[in-house]
């Protein structure tokens, strides 16, 4: 009886090894092909994050006078944008720059004689960050008020950014990997074959750009600040499986 059973079970790992071997054979011999596809995804946004920048300057001879004409337009500068409503701890003042100024002197043959001290000049830069764009954005065109006021002040041009970043790339991975499977399928149908399983997906560059600017892409990876509406892209290189 025991001589039976070990024949029986003998039997069947013969046959399991037989089917596991002829289907190792089938697969190997079975001819395996890829299509290797790169699928776009793009989507247009407009930015929900400003910040500006500016700043304003005084000189005098004499630091003290300096640092005192300073305070006066960091002051009239708060006024000024908080009549604008823009809050008060929306705005961030940067520590004064003093840079001393000096006059050069030349003989009138043109002979260098040296420098002479002349005073100072202060300056401070004032940073907004907000996500009020629209009316950050207008500020920064009707800052130049302040001139009337016999405040030099020097507007830089908003930077402009978007806080749902992250979500937006994720929705723009989905779109290029579901792109390139339709690039695929259209390969795989025009050469008579079925598309199997996707083997590797690779994410490419992503690129923010401004909108209808031109802009050129970088390899790097073109991260745009200076425009309001922009529009971003991703490349996913796909390969899948043919039969």
């Amino acid at each position: 009886m025991k001589n039976n059973t070990s024949a029986i079970v003998f039997a069947i790992a013969i046959i399991i090894a037989a089917f596991v071997l002829g289907n190792a054979v089938i697969n190997r011999n079975r001819p395996q092909g890829t299509v290797n596809v790169t699928g776009l995804g793009e989507q247009n946004f407009t930015s929900d994050l400003i910040v500006w920048e500016g700043n304003f300057t005084r000189e005098s001879r004499d630091l003290q006078s300096a640092y005192s004409s300073l305070e006066k337009d960091r002051n009239a500068v708060t006024q000024y944008l908080k009549s604008k409503g823009i809050p008060e701890d929306q705005l961030v003042f940067n520590a004064v720059s003093t840079n001393p100024l000096y006059e050069q002197n030349y003989s009138n043959d043109g002979r260098y004689l040296g420098q002479t001290f002349t005073g100072y000049q202060l300056s401070q830069t004032l940073v907004i960050e907000s996500k009020e764009v629209e009316k950050v954005e207008k500020i920064s065109r009707e800052v130049t008020e302040l001139l009337n006021q016999g405040i030099t002040f020097y507007s830089q041009s908003p930077r402009y950014y978007y806080t749902q970043l992250e979500s937006l790339k994720l929705e723009m991975v989905a779109k290029a990997t579901e792109d390139g499977r339709i690039r695929a399928e259209r390969i795989a149908e025009n050469s008579k074959a079925k598309l199997g399983d996707l083997i590797t997906a690779n994410m490419g560059v992503f690129q923010i750009t401004g909108q209808n600017s031109g802009e050129d892409y970088s390899w790097g990876g073109a991260f745009n600040t200076s425009s309001k509406n922009k529009t971003a892209s991703i490349t996913m290189k796909l390969v899948f499986e043919v039969d």
